[in-house]
């Protein structure tokens, strides 16, 4: 990137930092964070170690992305995903003039709330969790859901809080998707409570670092799928060469089509369009180029039939889970592994009580200081938790629970 060709740090004077009006609100956290004696990093790099640390972001590194694989050592995983978009984040925000530490932070946790299997996955949860409470499951906002209420880590007394991490992080978990079409994305002016966001996309994130960060998850994800598809042979050379002439890339100055020139394109090309008046914005040609790689990917890897015939399995997983789960229901949690049922399936049905007495109500634990979510005399409550539930776990987890209850 050129200096004297490509102009830099234009959005500088809207970054994420002390000076802007809105800073106030990007920093609050929903309780005040117990204090070190000497602590010389800022809010996010607090946000940024508090996330890194969790359970919920190492286990990334085990949940899908596209590629069912779990014995490659290559395949994009979910965690090698966000790794991703950090980088991409890190570098617009750079170029842009905007706070990195904010984006990087946004990119790491922004799939938090990822179930296992990937999207596929997702859709399982949401028609259980709709046919059951009403409500749908969306990736996004189980992300804020996990960081506010179900991730816990041990505070410097050793009892177990929530993550709690600021309102500019939390925002942009939640607004971040990146399956959007639109182009020129500008912050909101207004802080609304993440509690009234209701789907996907609603609202556009609440800084100019969420907006990179909802960017870079698209940039990120279109060439390296590709990548994945040739390995597994979804696609081939020929099919890349096709691609090719479709999109007449080379027209673009780079000789070859892969995930290296997807990024170094788009990204300049987003340097050089957007402005704090336009918003982040691509050329025509390379918002074209955007629109014809997702429908690329949707036809050929997508929606190809070895990745669709997988959702079978993935079905059939979570939803012996859950009903094994949903049929030993009982109003006090102390009497669930007492239900006539459960005596099949005592080892997985006592890991779950124990992971829900966490967010019980009833539960008086002075160990733990986390939010208490959960009051299963209202089976709704049982059921949402459930799914809380499976969608943290990793697909080794859910496979190697769907195996202990049909084993002998």
């Amino acid at each position: 990137m050129v200096n004297d060709v490509i102009k830099l740090n234009k959005l500088a004077e809207e970054a994420a930092n002390e000076q802007n009006p809105k800073w106030k609100k990007m920093i609050e956290r929903n309780k005040p964070l117990y204090n070190t004696r000497i602590d010389f990093r800022t809010d996010f790099q607090r946000d940024y170690t508090r996330v890194i640390y969790s359970n919920a972001y190492k286990r990334l590194k085990h949940k899908t992305q596209v590629f069912f694989c779990p014995t490659s050592d290559h395949v994009c995983t979910r965690i090698e995903h966000v790794n991703h978009v950090e980088s991409i984040s890190y570098m617009l925000a750079k170029a842009f003039g905007l706070n990195t530490e904010l984006t990087k932070t946004i990119s790491v946790s922004h799939d938090i709330g990822h179930s296992p299997f990937g999207h596929k996955g997702e859709k399982i949860l949401s028609e259980i969790l709709e046919k059951d409470v009403g409500k749908k499951f969306w990736h996004e906002g189980n992300g804020v859901e996990c960081v506010d209420n179900i991730e816990l880590l041990e505070n410097r007394e050793g009892q177990k809080e929530n993550l709690n991490l600021t309102y500019a992080v939390r925002d942009g978990i939640i607004s971040h998707c990146g399956e959007i079409d639109e182009n020129s994305i500008k912050p909101r002016k207004e802080a609304i409570d993440l509690k009234d966001y209701k789907r996907p996309n609603e609202y556009s994130p609440y800084t100019w670092e969420g907006c990179i960060v909802k960017v870079a998850d698209k940039i990120s994800y279109l060439g390296r799928d590709i990548e994945d598809a040739l390995r597994f042979e979804i696609l081939d050379s020929k099919d890349l060469e096709e691609l090719n002439k479709i999109l007449e890339f080379a027209e673009n100055g780079y000789n070859t089509l892969n995930n290296t020139n997807i990024i170094n394109y788009l990204s300049i090309d987003l340097v050089k369009n957007s402005s704090l008046d336009n918003g982040l914005m691509f050329s025509m040609r390379g918002m074209e180029l955007i629109n014809r790689l997702k429908r690329f990917n949707y036809e050929r890897i997508y929606n190809n039939e070895r990745v669709k015939v997988a959702e079978d399995y993935f079905r059939l997983i979570i939803l012996t889970i859950y009903d094994v789960l949903r049929n030993v229901y009982a109003e006090n949690i102390n009497k669930i592994e007492e239900n006539p049922s459960a005596k099949f399936y005592l080892p997985v049905i006592h890991e779950f009580v124990q992971w829900l007495k966490n967010y019980c109500i009833e539960n008086k634990d002075e160990n733990l200081r986390n939010n208490k979510i959960y009051d299963i005399r209202k089976k709704e409550d049982y059921c949402s938790a459930i799914v809380e539930y499976i969608s943290g776990m990793t697909d080794n987890k859910a496979i190697d629970m769907y195996n202990k209850i049909i084993s002998f």
